[in-house]
């Protein structure tokens, strides 16, 4: 019979010879085309970003980049589906502020936690808000419209694609410190909600950039303040919400890829140089650009993974005053 000693140095051993391979593996990754879960369906801008991205990192990886589009649930299906994937580094989430940050307040039970059950990979930036005002509104800056919905109480109505949404909080938000009481009127998407706000049946949103800009230009939308901490590269003359004293208002629609909790640091890191080097790229910057995003200052794993955090814990704040729930 052979000693305990014998067997627990066999038992060593053996595990010692296994170490090369499991290294080998890790630095072998990806040893199969990736998986990027769009939690929306296709067409929209996310999809075409996450598009865009995956064929520009394909020869970094030296493997393809699969976008596959799983919707439902206002992104809930897909980041569920990420968060319970093998966290090998080979399925991946392009997330965005809903299912990263505000589902889950909004929603009463979703499957996934998103500060605990995501690795961060990268932030890839944000779509800058707006707010913006039917040109019947007699307000030419926000601390005119502040003064006069203070003056005119109940009489302004802000327009948002849907309980819940972005364009919705933020008004809520907007509320909260400026101590306005601005009425929320959801639609059932931003183009109703866009087409009555060019009617005046309603007198402002909250809005990206990008959709709200041709009108700017053209005079049928008067821009009052970009709602985030720094001015829009798109609309750079134009000062922020917060320049014009709504202090430490910033709301944006902000995009960010995931991995499954767990997926090893060395994958990781992998995966962040390979989107941080083609979000570098003066063809992905300019086309980018022309969409309306901005670009996250810091591309590392550790400042999405503060950000998600940070997000969360402002919106839970946020939905608890609007009420909302969508489940």
């Amino acid at each position: 019979m052979k000693s305990l000693k014998t067997i627990l140095l066999a038992g060593c051993a053996g595990a010692l010879l296994l170490l090369p391979a499991l290294s080998a593996a890790q630095q072998a990754f990806p040893t199969k085309p990736i998986s990027l879960i769009v939690p929306f369906p296709p067409g929209g801008p996310t999809d075409a970003m996450a598009r865009t991205l995956a064929a520009e990192v394909r020869d970094a990886l030296g493997q393809p980049v699969i976008v596959d589009n799983r919707a439902g649930a206002g992104g809930n299906i897909g980041a569920d589906l990420v968060a319970r994937a093998e966290a090998d580094g080979h399925t991946l989430m392009f997330g965005t502020s809903g299912p990263l940050a505000i589902n889950s307040s909004l929603y009463r039970k979703i499957g996934y936690d998103p500060v605990k059950s995501f690795a961060p990979v990268i932030q890839i930036g944000y779509l800058p808000n707006i707010l913006v005002v039917n040109p019947s509104v007699p307000a030419k800056d926000v601390r005119e419209l502040i003064a006069y919905a203070k003056a005119n109480p109940g009489k302004l109505s802000y327009a948002s694609s849907g309980n819940g949404a972005s364009s919705h909080l933020a008004g809520v938000l907007f509320n909260g410190i400026a101590g306005t009481d601005f009425q929320h009127i959801p639609y059932k998407g931003t183009g109703p909600a866009l087409n009555d706000l060019l009617g005046g049946q309603v007198s402002m949103s909250f809005t990206d950039v990008l959709t709200a800009l041709p009108y700017v230009k053209a005079g049928k939308l008067r821009a009052l303040g970009i709602a985030t901490a720094q001015r829009s590269q798109a609309l750079p003359e134009l000062a922020t919400l917060a320049e014009q004293g709504v202090t430490g208002y910033d709301v944006s629609v902000f995009f960010g890829i995931v991995a499954p909790a767990g997926t090893p640091p060395a994958t990781v890191a992998k995966l962040n140089k390979a989107f941080a080097d083609a979000l570098a790229s003066p063809k992905v910057r300019q086309l980018f650009a022309s969409q309306g995003l901005e670009q996250a200052p810091d591309s590392s794993p550790q400042q999405l993974g503060r950000f998600i955090a940070s997000e969360t814990a402002k919106w839970k704040e946020v939905v608890k005053k609007s009420g909302a729930q969508l489940d």
